[in-house]
């Protein structure tokens, strides 16, 4: 592909299929490495998702089954990450793209097949569940690089498989399978390749038939609870416990609970 080309299609495709929507990263001629366009485009999608009523859960996702992320897209290294000065303005929009989708109020599914590799493990830990197809490849190789994976990145991985994996996985600089991934927590579960949609389909659409209140206040609570005493905004947490509970949707839920039907939540 010419760069004419490359510059001319979205490497991130936002995609309506309510209640479900799909962030697919579309740059399969490069495994979907990421460069800085994929990652403030991936920041702009999740606020275009998030401001959709329609959309209930988000599911991220490689335009082939080939990847999900290959990591950085090495290429622009030289030109955009030479030095660390440089280095500190580019980080900004990974910065960008990782809170919008870990301070994303709806729910977002990472659907990983292929490879997930360096920033893409980063993504990955972002999202809220990520159900990984067998054969997957996943490793965070900075350490052949000479780079250092950011404290950011680093906290979300030592949370999410604890400080002995996250060493492993930082220090061997190795690449892991998906059963080795979901042995330490890395990824919630392990599918057929050929179901991994199907089975994605299935969970997304179970999920986005619960409260959105609800799950926006689990997903507050989550996040707070990840951060140093001192830090947590618990008046926040409390806010939105107390909305839920005066909210339209709860009464909708106990009235289904008592007349043995499902609820239709309106997340209000």
């Amino acid at each position: 592909m010419s760069v004419k080309d490359e510059t001319s299609v979205d490497p991130l495709i936002v995609r309506r299929e309510a209640p479900i929507g799909w962030l697919v990263l579309n740059r399969p001629q490069v495994r979907n490495a990421l460069n800085l366009r994929t990652w403030q485009r991936i920041a702009e999608a999740v606020a275009e998702l998030a401001s959709d009523d329609a959309v209930r859960v988000i599911v991220m996702r490689g335009a082939t089954p080939q990847a999900f992320i290959a990591g950085a897209d090495i290429s622009e290294f030289p030109a955009l990450r030479a030095d660390a000065a440089q280095a500190r303005a580019y980080r900004d929009a990974p910065n960008s793209a990782i809170a919008a989708l870990v301070e994303c109020r709806k729910p977002i599914v990472a659907m990983i097949s292929g490879v997930c590799i360096g920033g893409g493990v980063q993504v990955a830990l972002a999202c809220d569940i990520r159900i990984a197809a067998r054969g997957t490849r996943f490793g965070v190789p900075a350490a052949q690089l000479g780079l250092a994976y950011p404290l950011e990145g680093v906290i979300m991985l030592a949370h999410t498989v604890g400080p002995a994996n996250a060493r492993d996985i930082l220090l061997s600089a190795r690449l892991f399978d998906a059963e080795e991934a979901l042995q330490m927590g890395l990824v919630n579960r392990v599918v057929d390749p050929e179901k991994l949609e199907e089975n994605v389909r299935d969970y997304v659409l179970k999920m986005a038939g619960n409260a959105p209140l609800t799950m926006a206040a689990a997903k507050l609570a989550i996040g707070e609870s990840l951060k140093d005493r001192e830090e947590r905004d618990v008046t926040a947490v409390s806010t939105m416990v107390a909305r839920c509970f005066d909210s339209e949707d709860y009464g909708e839920g106990v009235r289904a609970f008592l007349e043995k039907r499902r609820p239709n939540f309106k997340g209000r």
